[in-house]
């Protein structure tokens, strides 16, 4: 079976073609600026003569772009398939599903109206989403579409870890409580996490997921418990150019200091804070690097990353009634070492040991556990496949059907 893994952004749109047989990615690539200066890149990992870097191609909309996929994937010049009837569906990112949605499910009429009644917690996600179902339905007709949700595996929370302490009334009208992001890395590192544990039967794991975008989850039995993220992506552990958690009077002070509409101090917490506001960059490896030569602003931002990166996993663990293993992943989880070595030097009063030597060899797709032998807690750092993951629930629920 080879499904095509789709995630459409407001202009972008990232794939990759995947054999199940084997799990092995035939071909990925994105095509970006659509509706603009839009380009095409194509990468096949078997065979690098077959790739095509950011070629200037005319992509109106994310149809087009959808065929100009097809079209390399099915070339006789860099294609893998001889014709898109060989792709047997496509399963699609989308970012929130609200309550709606506690797994992945088969597209139809009522889960394409689900999506869009989510357009107001993601405006900028849920309409690219759903375009690229559209898109996909329009080029590929026939060829089952199957939507994984970021939200779905937070599901499971209790309420008293997803409710806020707000007038109730706000959860009845207006579903206002924590939602949770990155449920799909969450997911698929909590897995491979259990696995390396021997797959136990019972496990208490928290999953850092760490990059421009960043959040924490305690993982109970495979199933979430909790984690930072809330109705939005802006709460939680600080970001690349999110704020993060922060005392909420400090909205109205701001809005009345710097005279800010609603939607002008959204855009400062969301898209001029974290280390971008702190530092003037978003870019983890330029803060390290100046953290390095001396740099306060880049040295401030590591120390509180590694703060509340301690807070979040401590927390989690005191909620879970203990804790199994820690898992690092995403960018800044996979590649940054010095970040792992001192959340970890904090959690030893709770029996955390590393390797230093081994969590310094662990980055650039090496994966494994950086602990050591006699440590009571496992340390991991386990790279995250997103794609394959929604590849597996895909493939799934089209072999159900």
């Amino acid at each position: 079976m080879k499904i095509l893994v789709i995630n459409a952004g407001s202009s972008s749109l990232k794939y990759q073609l995947i054999d199940m047989d084997n799990e092995a990615v035939l071909a990925k690539g994105i095509c970006e600026q659509i509706g603009t200066e839009s380009t095409f890149t194509h990468k096949v990992p078997a065979d690098e003569s077959k790739n095509i870097k950011a070629k200037p191609c005319d992509m109106p909309d994310h149809a087009t772009a959808i065929q100009i996929v097809i079209d390399a994937l099915t070339s006789e010049e860099v294609g893998v398939i001889k014709s898109m009837s060989e792709i047997d569906a496509v399963g699609h990112r989308v970012l929130h599903g609200a309550e709606k949605f506690c797994g992945s499910v088969l597209v139809d009429d009522a889960v394409e109206e689900a999506i869009k009644e989510c357009f107001e917690w993601g405006p900028l996600h849920n309409p690219a989403n759903l375009t690229g179902i559209k898109a996909c339905q329009q080029i590929m007709k026939g060829v089952p579409q199957v939507a994984v949700f970021d939200t779905g595996f937070h599901q499971t929370m209790p309420d008293y870890a997803y409710m806020y302490a707000l007038p109730y009334e706000y959860y009845e009208n207006y579903g206002i409580r924590r939602y949770g992001f990155h449920g799909t890395s969450h997911r698929f590192v909590s897995k491979e996490a259990i696995n390396l544990l021997g797959n136990p039967e019972h496990s208490k794991i928290v999953t850092c997921h760490l990059g421009n975008g960043s959040s924490i989850s305690a993982v109970v039995d495979g199933k979430c418990f909790d984690t930072t993220m809330g109705v939005t992506p802006l709460e939680g552990i600080m970001m690349g150019t999110r704020c993060g958690s922060i005392d909420p009077a400090i909205v109205p002070i701001i809005m009345k200091k710097e005279n800010l509409t609603p939607d002008e101090v959204d855009t400062v917490m969301n898209k001029k804070s974290g280390m971008l506001g702190l530092t003037g960059t978003s870019d983890n490896r330029t803060i390290e690097g100046r953290a390095k030569e001396g740099d306060e602003r880049a040295q401030l931002v590591e120390s509180m990353l590694c703060h509340q990166l301690t807070k979040y996993i401590g927390g989690f663990a005191a909620a879970m009634g203990g804790l199994d293993a820690v898992v690092f992943t995403g960018g800044i989880g996979e590649n940054n070492p010095q970040y792992r070595d001192r959340v970890c030097d904090k959690l030893a009063f709770m029996g955390a040991k590393i390797n230093y030597e081994l969590n310094n060899e662990y980055k650039r797709g090496k994966e494994g556990e950086i602990s050591t032998p006699d440590s009571k807690i496992k340390v991991y750092v386990i790279c995250t496949n997103e794609e394959l993951m929604i590849a597996r629930d895909t493939k799934e629920i089209v072999e159900a059907l």
